[in-house]
């Protein structure tokens, strides 16, 4: 397993080292030893799924408000999705910046995501899959997200030749205001 640096500071895209023989492969998807040397300290407390049956169905861009930031680590074990990290972060040199990362299930890479980042995927393909392992758990009175298109952020989403299938409520996030 290797972290790659994004622009976003404290997002990771982590790549995974396969170990193969004739059976198949093998990879570690978590190590806590390997994020402390990193300055990381995850613990996984809660795991997540999400299933995406149409390509252009878009999730996000959520967050829990502190002391309940949410950080994550998320997959794309079936299918393709468009990985985006917006910081929320006032004090970050990345506030108001976001970072975008393709997840498949061929390129088997992972996002790691700090507290204080909205996140939010576009599937690229049907019948998508992400999984999900959170560093806190859920507190719905901490929910809150920003806009998928506010134009405070400038998100360029892939096209969505069918449209887009967004929530209301994803749709319904007032402008942001920093």
């Amino acid at each position: 397993m290797r972290l790659r640096e994004t622009p976003v500071p404290g997002a990771w895209v982590v790549e995974l080292d396969r170990l193969g023989d004739e059976r198949g492969w093998f990879a570690r998807t978590f190590d806590a030893a390997l994020l402390a040397e990193h300055g990381i300290d995850f613990e996984v407390v809660q795991a997540n799924a999400s299933f995406n049956a149409r390509p252009g169905t878009l999730r996000g861009l959520h967050l829990q408000a502190e002391p309940h930031g949410e950080p994550k680590i998320v997959r794309c074990v079936r299918g393709a999705i468009w990985d985006v990290a917006v910081d929320l972060r006032p004090g970050s040199p990345a506030y108001c910046r976001w970072h975008a990362v393709e997840l498949t299930a061929d390129n088997r890479l992972a996002y790691l995501l700090p507290s204080g980042v909205a996140h939010g995927f576009q599937t690229l393909t049907e019948d998508c899959e992400v999984h999900y392992l959170m560093g806190h758990h859920y507190v719905p009175e901490a929910a809150t997200g920003v806009r998928w298109d506010d134009p405070a952020f400038g998100i360029d989403w892939p096209p969505a030749p069918g449209g887009r299938t967004i929530a209301e409520k994803d749709r319904a996030y007032p402008d942001f205001a920093p």
